[in-house]
């Protein structure tokens, strides 16, 4: 089969690539070359310094991104593929950027900022905290028990350190992000969950207004990890969009 391009997938702050199993196999039945690299800091990558920035993070996945693929970002991973979309567009041919943040609002902020306390004081605490908020069916059954006992594995296992500097990117280069989305110039889609408290429908459309000729979409009864927990959902929104990006 001939392929229908590349795609690139980046995972959220505390994850790896395992994030994207599901779609990957996916989007490879349906024809697409899939990489799905450990961001800097993460899974099997090396760690990362004090003081990293979005722009290290972004040059360093650079070297996992083949020239002319279709992006997809997932929370701090979409910061990552925005800033690329923006800075290295020779790589980029499309950019999706999954329950990303945008332009926080100052109470948005604070709440990312008290999160990120939360973990610097008490990282196991944090790592709960997180759960609860991506599993709230924990306590009445409706929790893939499976999912929800690889996703708190993997968040363990962090390097701390490494976590926290990667924590504080995400929590505020979607300010120095704001300026550069209107010069974004391919295309895109921006899509969240309706019921992601912290990458809310209202940053989605933020997003999606800031870049030029993109959209927003906002998926009914899904939480902030709904790429892992119905990957068919997001698979049934990427190819579309991929498709038309082909066009």
């Amino acid at each position: 089969m001939t392929s229908r391009g590349t795609v690139v997938l980046l995972h959220g702050v505390g994850l790896d690539h395992t994030l994207w199993a599901p779609v990957r196999a996916a989007l490879e039945v349906e024809g697409f070359d899939v990489v799905a690299p450990d961001l800097p800091g993460h899974g099997d990558a090396a760690p990362v310094a004090q003081g990293v920035t979005l722009a290290d993070l972004a040059s360093r996945v650079a070297a996992d991104v083949p020239s002319g693929s279709h992006v997809v970002g997932f929370s701090l991973g979409a910061l990552v593929a925005q800033h690329l979309a923006r800075f290295r567009p020779e790589l980029v041919a499309s950019l999706v950027s999954v329950s990303s943040v945008c332009r926080r609002t100052p109470a948005e902020r604070d709440a990312v900022l008290a999160r990120f306390a939360t973990a610097e004081a008490d990282f196991p605490a944090s790592v709960a905290a997180s759960l609860q908020r991506w599993f709230p069916g924990q306590d009445d059954g409706t929790t893939d028990a499976d999912l929800l006992r690889r996703t708190e594995k993997t968040l363990l296992a962090n390097d701390v350190e490494s976590y926290l500097r990667c924590y504080r990117v995400f929590a505020t280069a979607d300010a120095e992000l704001a300026d550069e989305l209107p010069r974004i110039t391919v295309p895109a889609l921006a899509v969240t969950g309706d019921l992601d408290p912290g990458s809310t429908p209202e940053m989605t459309r933020r997003l999606a207004d800031a870049v030029p000729g993109s959209r927003a979409v906002v998926v009914p009864g899904a939480r902030h990890l709904w790429p892992a927990q119905h990957p068919d959902v997001l698979v049934s929104h990427l190819v579309p969009f991929l498709e038309g990006v082909g066009r």
